[in-house]
């Protein structure tokens, strides 16, 4: 079985992830680590001197390893994965797979990006906090379609992480 995490940035997939996999005794993947584990770079220099059409055919090849592995796992996804090409429709296509959407909204992830927008390469770049809340709302609008889509969906706002690990694991 694999449990899989979407969600904008910051709306917990990583550490929320590993935390449920220790609880499910799961194996945990976070796709990031992992393409950076395959091209030998960090995201922000895959994205610097590659590219994202490079970065972004780079995930999905990563994405097929990780939906291959025959043990059970959660796997946190990058916060684009699922709204790139045919991402979303290749996992929802997958045998016994679970996908869970991570809901937060607009402010809880202006707060939680706040002190570390320099290390994601999508907000390095905008520095005042109005201007990075303005972007996250659209692209978290622009995404939106792609995360309802999701098996299920638990709301991460005002609760703690383990009572968003006790929630999804009572979806599978």
């Amino acid at each position: 079985m694999k449990i899989i995490l979407c969600g904008y940035m910051g709306s917990g997939k990583s550490s929320i992830g590993l935390r449920l996999a220790e609880s499910a005794h799961f194996n945990f993947q976070d796709l990031d680590n992992f393409i950076s584990k395959l091209d030998s770079r960090s995201i922000r220099d895959i994205f610097s001197e590659s590219g994202e059409v490079y970065f972004r055919k780079l995930e999905r090849q990563a994405l097929e390893q990780l939906l291959l592995l025959e043990e059970d796992t959660v796997i946190a996804l990058g916060g684009g994965t699922p709204c790139y090409g045919t991402n979303l429709d290749f996992i929802l296509a997958q045998p016994d797979v679970q996908l869970i959407y991570l809901k937060a909204n607009i402010g809880t992830l202006a707060e939680r990006l706040q002190s570390n927008s320099t290390s994601r390469p999508l907000l390095s770049d905008l520095m005042t906090e109005n201007v990075r809340t303005e972007f996250i709302a659209k692209h978290l609008f622009e995404r939106s379609f792609y995360y309802e889509q999701a098996h299920h969906i638990v709301r991460v706002d005002s609760k703690t992480k383990e009572e968003v690990i006790r929630e999804c694991t009572r979806l599978f």
